[in-house]
């Protein structure tokens, strides 16, 4: 199962988010050679948001990686939300 987490960013982000970018980084690349974080990416025009796509039995393991998240933790992420997705295309 796939599962989407959703980051709603303050208004100045990129540039709040510098103190903080390595260690994003550093946990969000852990994920991705564990295997559980398949993409991830902000969003842009305009840069308010980033979508993070996890895969696993629950969606414990993206909630988990939220509370985490230096940019969760700092502020710069104002709201963040899971949701399940079910991938039709493209789920090899």
């Amino acid at each position: 199962m796939y599962y989407t987490l959703f980051y709603t960013t303050v208004e100045d982000y990129i540039e709040r988010r510098a103190p903080y970018r390595e260690e994003h980084l550093k946990i969000a690349k852990a994920a991705s050679e564990n295997g559980t974080l398949v993409m991830a990416g902000a969003l842009a025009d305009p840069p308010d948001g980033a979508l993070l796509v996890f895969k696993g039995d629950t969606p414990e393991t993206a909630e988990e990686f939220a509370r985490n998240d230096p940019y969760v933790k700092n502020g710069i992420i104002t709201n963040w939300y899971v949701r399940p997705w079910n991938v039709v295309i493209g789920n090899e």
